[in-house]
């Protein structure tokens, strides 16, 4: 019997999109369907995540216009992984397997079909995997690369050009249902769930509309919850800075000694400043590090909802 697919799209402010994602989603579904490669019940679920704009209301009248297009609506924004999580829980029980796709389609949605195929020779989750950054520009490009790179070398454990594309059997999706923790990195957690993995590659196109809802500063800002969410080694950096430093301490100690005894000392205000300032900067840096992980267990103890559902259309 094929599979029910459930087409999981998290959407911050995406009127200018949704409508056509939505026919094209729908369309797949069709053709899908009469290849006999998932079921006809088959969906889409739109997880709206507190948009300010029309979004709301076009999910709605697309539901109105076809019940294959679900939709969920938080009570705020609480951020795309948060949105992308309410809609893979909500649709958990109601399916075989999820496929979560960025509702502006970039990632193209024709690998839809290898990803089910995989998923019905027994793979539990299907990793959607960039071939190519061509169409970037130069920053975007760069940016990305170090973003994963740095990743990488604080030992987080991420699969290289994956963003949020990718298949989770409904296995998969009762293990994530038990990770907890508020400061959500699901392509963190991806790797660490285990299970049947396999990969698909494709080349991204261009946002046809709208505006990209990842700018410079929340990747910096996501790639930091990433890394202080699944490892502790900058604290352990910290150490290794600090003994370093200890270990140039007594060198100095040693010269100053040195050029006490023989009496050749001489004015140094120069290099103070410079090692005042520098140790100073380094102090704070360590001391912000430190807090950040503190403001993780801050937000971890007080085990808030990771988000709320306003509205519920299935």
């Amino acid at each position: 019997m094929p599979p029910r697919i459930a087409i999981v799209l998290p959407c911050y402010n995406e009127q200018e999109v949704l409508p056509s994602t939505a026919r094209t989603l729908l369309a797949l579904l069709d053709r899908f369907a009469a290849d006999g490669i998932i079921a006809p019940d088959s969906y889409i679920m739109c997880s709206n995540d507190g948009s300010r704009d029309g979004t709301r209301s076009i999910i709605a009248a697309l539901h109105s216009a076809d019940p294959r297009v679900k939709g969920i609506t938080l009570a705020h924004n609480r951020g795309q992984q948060a949105a992308l999580l309410a809609g893979l829980m909500s649709v958990r029980e109601r399916c075989d397997a999820a496929i979560t796709i960025d509702a502006d389609l970039q990632d193209n949605p024709e690998m839809m079909r290898e990803m089910i195929e995989l998923f019905s020779r027994g793979t539990d989750i299907v990793y959607g995997v960039r071939s190519s950054r061509d169409s970037d520009s130069w920053f975007k490009r760069v940016s990305a690369q170090t973003f994963y790179r740095f990743q990488s070398a604080m030992g987080l454990q991420t699969v290289y050009n994956h963003a949020d594309y990718r298949l989770m059997s409904r296995r998969a999706l009762d293990i994530l249902s038990q990770y907890g923790e508020s400061n959500l990195y699901l392509r963190g957690i991806m790797p660490d769930i285990g299970l049947r993995t396999a990969v698909v590659e494709y080349a991204r196109t261009e946002r046809t509309a709208g505006e990209s809802k990842y700018p410079l500063g929340k990747m910096l800002a996501l790639s930091i919850d990433g890394i202080t969410s699944f490892t502790a080694k900058p604290m352990r950096m910290i150490f290794l800075v600090g003994l370093s430093l200890l270990l140039i301490d007594v060198i100095v100690a040693l010269w100053v000694l040195y050029v006490h005894l023989t009496h050749h000392t001489v004015t140094g205000w120069s290099s103070l400043m410079l090692s005042v300032w520098f140790l100073g900067s380094l102090i704070l840096m360590s001391i912000g590090i430190v807090g950040e992980y503190i403001g993780k267990i801050f937000v971890e103890v007080k085990r808030r909802p990771r988000y709320n559902i306003e509205e519920e259309i299935f």
